[in-house]
């Protein structure tokens, strides 16, 4: 976070934690199977030791153990570990990204799911990743999209904090952006692949996804489900670049270290 934003962040603490750490899921619809299974593929998770980071109340640590039971959640949110806890959702522990309790090499994939937005230091958090990942062992991150014509964390107006899907925020000039939007960060294809500058992960795949309109599609059923099928269709077009989030695979290998030369070479290509 730029230093521009401290004073801003310290003015926002004691807001409600909804805008500085987000809102874990809650349920489990369309939208996140169809994350599940993207996950997946780009990591598969059978027999697989899996860390998620930001893990909420546990509903993405239940979905991977029907894959493995090798699993294990970590969040900095004290009451959402226990609330998991109470659902019967194993291996979750209290604790935060930057400082992994973890051995180095210890898993097989590490998975983070639209929480590198709201962490206090998203670039050790992705130095951690790489740390605790085996060699060949792959990273799956989703994170919101600066390109996106909403910022859905909302805004700051006044010193008041307004909820809700922002029309152009993410659009505006950093340090507009950042004067509206002080507790969330979202990210440039080449913001977020810099992250990992450093360390020794290569990309394998970066790509957008359009969200799932799970709301629309209870509210409206065949309507919704249209309008879903015709915006995760612009994902296989050059208009995927304004999708929701982006959609990050990174692997840990021994002859590899990103560098900005080649984080930019790969800005190029995608």
């Amino acid at each position: 976070m730029h230093e521009d934003e401290t004073t801003s962040v310290k003015a926002i603490m004691n807001e409600p934690k909804a805008a500085t750490r987000g809102n874990p899921s809650y349920v489990w619809r369309a939208g996140q199977e169809r994350r599940l299974g993207m996950l997946n593929e780009a990591a598969p998770l059978a027999g697989k030791r899996v860390l998620e980071i930001g893990c909420g109340i546990g509903m993405y640590l239940r979905a991977v153990r029907r894959f493995t039971e090798h699993v294990v959640g970590l969040d900095v949110e004290e009451e959402r570990v226990v609330e998991g806890s109470h659902r019967g959702i194993p291996q979750m522990l209290v604790g935060a990204g930057e400082r992994l309790p973890f051995e180095d090499g210890c898993f097989d994939v590490v998975f983070s799911h639209e929480v590198l937005e709201h962490v206090d230091d998203d670039r050790q958090v992705c130095r951690e990743m790489a740390r605790v990942l085996r060699t060949g062992g792959r990273a799956v991150i989703f994170v919101p999209n600066r390109l996106y014509p909403f910022e859905t964390h909302g805004i700051y107006w006044r010193r008041q904090y307004h909820f809700g899907n922002k029309l152009f925020v993410n659009w505006l000039p950093d340090f507009l952006r950042n004067r509206l939007a002080p507790h969330v960060r979202a990210y440039t294809s080449a913001g977020l692949r810099g992250l990992f500058i450093g360390t020794p992960m290569r990309v394998i795949k970066h790509t957008q996804v359009y969200p799932g309109f799970d709301n629309i599609v209870a509210r409206y059923g065949t309507t919704g489900r249209a309008l879903r099928r015709i915006m995760q269709a612009l994902e296989s077009t050059p208009l995927r670049v304004y999708g929701l989030s982006h959609f990050l695979v990174m692997e840990k290998t021994t002859h590899y270290r990103m560098t900005v030369a080649n984080s930019r070479a790969i800005n190029r290509r995608v």
